[in-house]
C-alpha cells in the first residue's frame, strides 16, 4: 500500500484467568502486512474474514493485476464497486478538506520515486517530475454511479487509506454478528469497540519510539475505546541518495517531490479507521503549523505528533485531546 508505519501502533494483549469469559484471537497476512483481531466469541470468522480481505483486494489493491483499481490505472475498464465507491467518496471530502495535502493520485509519482508497486524510473529528474504531475489531482476523476472518468495518465493509489477501510470492514462485520467488543489491527491501523473482556478494560495500544535503525520500542500506552487509530511517519520507510539525504516516503501532492519535514511520526486517532488513516497521511506532508491549525477547526480528530526540533531532539504534542495514558 502503502505507507508504512512508523509510530506503529502494537497491541499490548494480556492474558487472563478469569473464568467463563473467553477472546478469540486471529491473526496472518494481508494486505502486504499483518493483521490481529481479537473479539469476546468463540465462532472462528476466519473464512468470513479471508472473504473479505479478498472482495477488498479486489476492489483496491494495486499490486494485483486484476482488481478494479488496476483495470482502471491501466484504462481497461471503468467499472468500480461498493467498496471502491465508499473510499472514493472518502478520499474526496479529505482532498477537499486538506487542500489537496491528501491526494491518491500521486500515485504514478510515489512510483517514480520507487516507493510504490511499480519499478523506478531511471535518471529521474524535474522535467519527468513535472510531467508526471499533470496526470494529478484528484479533483480530475469523476464518478457516475459506479463508473469512473480520469485522464488516461492519471494513477490512482488508495494506498493511504484502503488499510484503514479494510479494518473498518472487519469491524463492522464484527458488529453485524452482535460482537461488540474487538480490537481489529492491520499493520498498525486500530479499531476497537467495547472493552478487552479478558481483563475487563479498555482495549490498550502502544505508540513506539522513531528509531531509525528497525529496534521496536514503546515511547507510551494509551487506552481507547469505540474509536480508531492510525499512524503515519518516515522513521521505517525512506530512502538516502548518493549525497545521504533522507527522502520520507509520503510525496507532497503539491510538488511531486518527497515530503522534507521535520515531522517523523503522526498518529491520529477517530470515529473510524479509513478517516484516521487518511488524515495521518495528509498531516505528514502539511507540516506542524498546518497541523495545528487544521485541528483547531477539526476537534472530531486527535492525533499526536513526534518531532525533531532545531537541536535534532525528539518532542512530542499531543493536540485535541489524544490521550496522555
Amino acid at each position: 500500500m502503502r505507507k508504512f508505519l512508523f509510530v506503529l501502533s502494537i497491541v499490548i494483549v494480556s492474558v487472563s484467568c478469569k473464568k467463563n469469559i473467553k477472546n478469540t484471537k486471529l491473526s496472518g497476512a494481508v494486505f502486504g502486512t499483518s493483521y490481529s483481531i481479537i473479539y469476546d466469541s468463540e465462532v472462528n470468522y476466519q473464512a468470513q474474514f479471508d472473504s473479505l480481505f479478498y472482495v477488498i483486494n479486489k476492489s483496491m489493491s494495486t499490486y494485483q493485476v486484476n482488481s478494479y483499481i488496476s483495470k482502471l490505472n491501466r484504462n481497461e475498464a471503468n467499472e468500480i464497486d461498493d467498496h471502491f465507491i465508499t473510499v472514493f467518496e472518502a478520499s474526496k471530502d479529505i482532498y477537499s478538506k486538506t487542500d489537496g495535502a491528501f491526494d491518491p493520485t500521486i500515485g504514478a509519482v510515489v512510483n517514480a520515486w520507487d516507493f510504490g508497486p511499480e519499478g523506478k524510473i531511471v535518471n529521474l529528474d524535474s522535467l519527468k517530475i513535472d510531467s508526471l504531475m499533470l496526470s494529478v489531482g484528484f479533483n480530475k476523476i469523476l464518478r457516475s454511479e459506479n463508473k469512473i472518468s480520469k485522464p488516461q495518465a492519471t494513477f490512482i493509489d488508495f494506498n493511504a487509506i484502503a488499510k484503514g477501510y479494510g479494518v473498518d470492514v472487519i469491524g463492522e462485520y464484527l458488529e453485524s454478528e452482535k460482537i461488540n467488543n474487538y480490537l481489529v489491527e492491520i499493520g498498525g491501523e486500530i479499531r476497537v469497540k467495547g472493552q478487552n473482556t479478558e481483563k475487563q478494560s479498555r482495549w490498550k495500544v502502544g505508540v513506539e519510539n522513531p528509531n531509525f535503525d528497525g529496534k521496536q520500542s514503546i515511547l507510551k500506552a494509551i487506552a481507547l475505546q469505540d474509536e480508531a487509530m492510525a499512524t503515519s511517519g518516515t522513521y521505517r520507510k525512506f530512502k538516502v541518495d548518493e549525497h545521504g539525504n533522507r527522502y520520507a516516503h509520503i510525496i507532497d501532492a503539491k510538488t511531486g517531490y518527497p515530503s522534507k519535514t521535520n515531522l517523523l511520526s503522526i498518529s491520529v486517532i477517530a470515529e473510524n479507521c479509513m478517516i484516521a488513516d487518511a488524515y495521518a497521511t495528509a498531516f505528514k506532508a502539511m507540516g506542524i503549523e498546518q497541523v495545528k491549525l487544521f485541528l483547531s477547526k477539526h476537534t472530531e480528530l486527535k492525533a499526536f505528533l513526534i518531532f525533531e526540533n532545531e537541536l535534532k531532539e525528539l518532542e512530542t504534542l499531543a493536540l485535541n485531546g489524544f490521550p496522555e495514558s
